[in-house]
């Protein structure tokens, strides 16, 4: 037999489910708050350096590539109604890594070629960490300015900063060093996932990783194979 539920509990029972919602997320927002923005002191009052959050979490990405070298950036502040100009000049080293989600290549993405003897694999394509700026490593500082203030002054630092980190993400994505990332990632690759095929006695086996720009662009061309990979490896046992 089927409940009716009355429609003043329910009423009552989303109220409650609606509260609980902002109740959470308010506490969520506030330690946000707290954790980013809020000076954290010891008993006497005073700030010290410490490590305020850190969190440990598992990751399938194989690092298979490193972009590293100096930039410069470069940025300008003009306050009092244009009277007070100031310019800032940074150079620091960078380095940017890329990664190939292993954990999505699954056996759908692999496929064997008995006569040719090449285990084909398709798998996802390189992507791009976020930039490393190492702005304590800062190899020039060039501030001028007829009379810099305090806040000139963390703008210019703001804003060279941002400058770099947009420079060096967009170096790390040209299509150059795309290309130079992906045959990286295929080496890393071929040597990851031919080993299993040499511990099972397949003996000279080569190993063909494709990315999606390369598969998209076949057209309607299909690779030689023959048998899953798991299946192979499966009949050698």
């Amino acid at each position: 037999m089927a409940t009716h539920v009355k429609p003043g509990f329910l009423r009552t029972l989303i109220v409650l489910l609606v509260g609980i919602g902002l109740t959470l997320g308010a506490v969520l927002v506030c330690q946000r708050y707290t954790e980013e923005y809020v000076v954290t002191r010891e008993e006497d009052g005073t700030a010290v350096t410490r490590l305020i959050t850190a969190r440990l979490s598992g990751a399938s990405a194989l690092k298979v590539a490193e972009l590293s070298g100096t930039i410069q950036s470069t940025a300008t502040d003009v306050r009092a109604m244009g009277m007070l100009k100031s310019n800032q000049v940074i150079k620091m080293p960078f380095t940017v890594d890329y990664f190939v989600q292993v954990g999505g290549i699954g056996p759908n993405n692999l496929s064997w070629s008995e006569e040719s003897r090449t285990l084909v694999v398709d798998a996802p394509d390189v992507t791009v960490a976020k930039p490393n700026v190492d702005e304590a490593a800062r190899s020039l500082v060039r501030t001028q300015g007829v009379f810099v203030t305090r806040e000139a002054g963390e703008a210019l630092a703001r804003r060279t900063s941002q400058a770099a980190q947009t420079k060096a993400q967009a170096e790390a994505r040209s299509p150059e060093r795309m290309a130079q990332a992906r045959e990286k990632a295929r080496t890393a690759l071929a040597n990851l996932l031919g080993a299993p095929l040499a511990s099972a006695g397949l003996g000279n086996v080569r190993v063909l990783v494709t990315f999606p720009n390369e598969r998209r662009s076949r057209d309607g061309e299909r690779w030689d194979v023959t048998a899953p990979v798991d299946e192979v490896l499966a009949n050698r046992r």
